[in-house]
């Protein structure tokens, strides 16, 4: 299923942004009790599908055990603001999670020689790959309205 879009992007232009910048995707997981909790993530766009990974004992990895239906955001931090939002189903898998680590690493840190680098991957065996398939997406760009036009970030 390809997911639907709303808002001033076209699809192109989903995916060029969200190849293309290095925020964090702010990902809504749902507790037990039925409320969200929001976790920031390292994420690589391919193919239509947002890819991160955690570890095997997260409470994001709970939570997403026990309901895959998810919010997320990838966003600006300062103004203008714009970006994707969206409602997705996240899987978990066993196999690609230590893979995928090492390239959120490369992409995020520029390599994997910091102390946090090297912390992370020395127990990437127990990393899971998250895949995050959008089922709607919804752009929003205020950067002409707060006067800064389109397209020049």
């Amino acid at each position: 299923m390809e997911a639907s879009i709303k808002g001033p992007w076209s699809a192109q232009e989903i995916e060029n942004f969200l190849q293309g910048c290095h925020y964090p995707m702010r990902l809504a997981c749902v507790g037990s009790d039925g409320y969200p909790r929001a976790v920031s993530v390292w994420f690589i766009y391919q193919q239509g599908r947002l890819f991160c990974a955690s570890h095997s004992s997260s409470q994001m990895v709970a939570l997403l055990r026990a309901n895959g239906r998810v919010g997320f955001e990838v966003a600006t931090n300062d103004p203008p603001y714009f970006g994707v939002r969206g409602q997705a189903d996240a899987s978990l898998s066993d196999s690609g999670g230590a893979a995928m680590l090492r390239r959120l690493l490369e992409r995020y840190l520029g390599g994997v020689d910091s102390p946090l680098a090297k912390w992370l991957l020395s127990r990437s065996e127990d990393e899971l790959l998250i895949t995050v398939t959008p089922r709607r997406l919804f752009s929003w760009d205020y950067r002409q309205r707060m006067g800064e036009p389109p397209g020049s970030r």
